[in-house]
């Protein structure tokens, strides 16, 4: 009984190291720390320190803007799901006051696509053009609609 205990203490304490030691690995980054977050740009796309510290002034600049679209968008969400409520609840819904939502849901979407082919496009200007390949490469999935910013 002492042996599988002894056991099954030193495998659960082995197994909770390695899981710390992974999670330190893979989160280095703490908090808004840019330099750190931006770093796989660095490594991957063999920056320099002048072109890496250029991409990180663009995303200091552009990241305030992108924070305040994702609050707004966020917001715009929460309104969303306060029109289907009220549509559930009582069965009709305020059709000029969902098109002034909706109008106004286009507009946020589309300067928070625009801000963010901005940066993209941005970012990818600093680069020389077999890293400007690599990088439109990786971000592209990721980006608004899914292209390279024009």
């Amino acid at each position: 009984m002492n042996r599988g205990a002894l056991v099954m203490f030193f495998g659960l304490a082995a197994g909770l190291i390695a899981f710390q030691g992974w999670s330190s690995w893979r989160n280095a980054c703490d908090g808004d720390d840019l330099s750190c977050q931006l770093a796989w740009m660095r490594q991957d796309l063999r920056l320099t320190d002048e072109q890496f510290a250029r991409v990180v002034e663009l995303h200091d600049r552009s990241s305030t803007r992108l924070q305040q679209l994702a609050l707004e968008i966020s917001r715009m969400e929460n309104e969303f799901e306060a029109f289907e409520a009220a549509r559930r609840s009582e069965g009709r819904v305020d059709f000029l006051e969902f098109a002034r939502f909706v109008t106004e849901r286009r507009r946020i979407e589309a300067a928070a696509d625009q801000s963010a082919r901005s940066l993209i496009a941005a970012t990818a200007d600093v680069m020389s053009p077999l890293q400007r390949s690599r990088y439109l490469a990786l971000v592209a999935p990721a980006s608004p609609s899914g292209a390279s910013p024009d």
